[in-house]
């Protein structure tokens, strides 16, 4: 399999996918940093919505909960956590559409969505996959369409730096490089959006968590 073809499996081991949820609930501020996302987000009634890295489907879960009438659709490359999420949407008895495939080739028409939404995913990415993944949102994404993404970013003082090293020895140095160094605002604008800012911070227990938003011109 090639090297862009792989996904990482949750926690990096397959057989960690079982505590996926407690633990990022527990480590990261979860619900906090998601609904934040969403406020961020703005999503609208009739909007459709692509949760991209869905894993488990919570974020999925939350902005169908909260717009009830947006079209949400999860995509991610391992089978395992979408088995999950498409259980969490059934016991919640929530309408929610799930997709296996990799963030660099999705499988959606060109302008099909009104938001794209990501958290924990970009950092996973080689820095070829990152723009790759970034240009095939742009095609996704309707004009005037945003993407809104909250991941580890540049940390925030030296005592983020240090619960930084934990990313970096978990997820490994190269795909966590450009995150830690602040660099995904300008992948965005390389990949073709626009107005692309960087709306804040959160500190976990991790490191520093960065939330960006940009536009589809």
């Amino acid at each position: 399999m090639a090297e862009s073809e792989r996904f990482v499996p949750a926690l990096g081991r397959e057989r960690l996918t079982a505590l996926y949820d407690p633990v990022i609930r527990l480590t990261t501020r979860e619900r906090a940093f998601k609904e934040r996302l969403l406020r961020q987000a703005s999503v609208e009634p009739g909007m459709s919505v692509l949760d991209l890295g869905a894993g488990t489907g919570t974020l999925a879960l939350l902005a169908k909960r909260e717009v009830p009438s947006a079209l949400v659709d999860g995509l991610d490359a391992d089978p395992k956590m979408l088995e999950r999420g498409r259980a969490k949407a059934d016991e919640a008895g929530v309408d929610l559409h799930f997709d296996e495939g990799m963030s660099y080739e999705l499988p959606y028409a060109d302008g099909q969505f009104d938001r794209v939404l990501s958290t924990l995913f970009f950092h996973h990415l080689t820095s070829g996959d990152k723009r790759r993944t970034v240009r095939e949102i742009t095609r996704v994404l309707k004009p005037g369409g945003e993407l809104h993404v909250a991941d580890w970013g540049r940390p925030a003082d030296p005592v983020m730096a240090l619960l930084s090293l934990s990313i970096r020895l978990l997820d490994g140095a190269e795909p966590t490089r450009e995150n830690l160094a602040g660099s995904l605002p300008a992948i965005f604008a390389e990949g073709g959006l626009e107005s692309v800012e960087t709306r804040g911070q959160m500190r976990t227990l991790y490191g520093t968590l960065a939330f960006y938003s940009a536009v589809r011109a």
